[in-house]
């Protein structure tokens, strides 16, 4: 029984034809059914599987090696699995794995805040579109050498699965359309009060940003909204009210105001993030909770856009 259980959780990790170690992969989910489909479209993908286990094993043996790539799923976090989430945040930051990990919108703001070290690749209840995509854009970061190469009946294989899930994912965001919007929507997008902000003197009163955003919003009950889609504008203006009303935003309330999918949002604001227009600032209080923020160059930014459209006389939308 034990031989049969080694075999069905653990693979062997390969070279590849170029002598490299070939990138390998540890899966750790609870769900079975979710943990066979992740190992099989990581395999479809040319990846060595290394290791497939529930959550737990992962918490429970914390100083076991880490593959390349770690995939998790989280969808419910309490205080012990914050702490194993961070400590393996920091082993990840010191280079011993990339992180894809998924998780609920309950638990965004706990994961995201314990996980600040190793810049992982977050998904927010993904569907196995996204979950391909992740492991897709992660793979593009290590070496062609490293991977395997697929035969023509894998990439095949592979090319349908996406386009087959992503349709039928796509199908179903337009039958409900305001679903993840709907579950959300109780959250107040910039209910997290703290210590009031500096303040810009050339941004505008946050009641007329709140009225361009209510303006943008209106748009969706005459025409779909996924026409207006423009969640980099929509966070940038959220920001911005919140830097003038004194209020931080939790990055599942900025999710919210994105307007998009929370995945969607999440790979937003990393890339805003990355352009420095976006910072994340750790709540001095407590460092299991943090924020975002926009930067003193994205705040002059946008003073200045106010300035030139009300200079103009414009309607801002």
């Amino acid at each position: 029984m034990q031989g049969a259980e080694i075999a069905d959780f653990s693979y062997g990790v390969s070279s590849s034809a170029s002598g490299a170690r070939a990138v390998s992969l540890s899966i750790f989910v609870d769900r079975p059914h979710l943990r066979a489909a992740m190992r099989d479209d990581a395999i479809a993908a040319g990846v060595e599987v290394a290791h497939v286990a529930p959550l737990s094993e992962l918490m429970e043996n914390e100083g076991r090696p880490l593959a390349d790539v770690v995939l998790l799923d989280c969808p419910i976090v309490d205080a012990q699995a914050m702490a194993a989430l961070a400590r393996l945040d920091l082993r990840a930051a010191n280079g011993e794995a990339r992180l894809i990990v998924s998780t609920s919108v309950d638990a965004l703001d706990d994961v995201f805040a314990c996980m600040d070290m190793s810049s992982p690749l977050l998904l927010v209840d993904p569907n196995r579109a996204e979950r391909v995509m992740a492991l897709g854009q992660t793979l593009a970061g290590f070496p062609a050498a490293r991977l395997r190469e697929l035969s023509d009946d894998d990439r095949l294989m592979l090319l349908r699965l996406t386009e087959q899930v992503g349709q039928i994912a796509g199908h179903i965001d337009r039958l409900a359309p305001r679903e993840t919007t709907a579950v959300m929507e109780p959250r107040n997008p910039v209910e997290e009060r703290a210590v009031p902000l500096a303040r810009s003197a050339s941004l505008p009163e946050a009641r007329l940003i709140r009225r361009v955003i209510r303006q943008r919003q209106l748009r969706a009950r005459f025409i779909e909204g996924e026409f207006f889609a423009d969640p980099a504008w929509d966070m940038l203006l959220d920001l911005a009210a919140a830097r003038v009303e004194g209020k931080r935003v939790a990055v599942t309330s900025l999710c919210i105001a994105s307007g998009v999918p929370p995945t969607t949002a999440l790979r937003w604001i990393g890339a805003l993030v990355q352009a420095g227009l976006f910072q994340r600032v750790c709540d001095e209080n407590d460092r299991r909770r943090a924020f975002i923020e926009l930067t003193e160059n994205a705040a002059d930014r946008i003073a200045r856009y106010f300035d030139e459209i009300a200079s103009l006389g414009a309607i801002v939308l």
